[in-house]
């Protein structure tokens, strides 16, 4: 085996493999925190709707 070789294979090894899982990671809490956000503004819109349908019956 030529030192080239060696070296790239050295290189192949000593590379982080776990970029693609941490941007996955990452990708699914940025869809959990959207998808909280979502549930807080439809939470809020109902609770503006009741209070305006309560100001009408009034």
């Amino acid at each position: 085996m030529e030192r080239s070789e060696i070296m790239s294979i050295i290189d192949i090894e000593s590379r982080p493999v776990k970029t693609k899982s941490k941007k996955r990671k990452w990708r699914e809490i940025e869809a959990i925190q959207d998808q909280y956000k979502l549930e807080r503004e439809l939470t809020d819109m109902v609770m503006n709707l009741d209070y305006e349908i309560n100001e009408m019956m009034r």
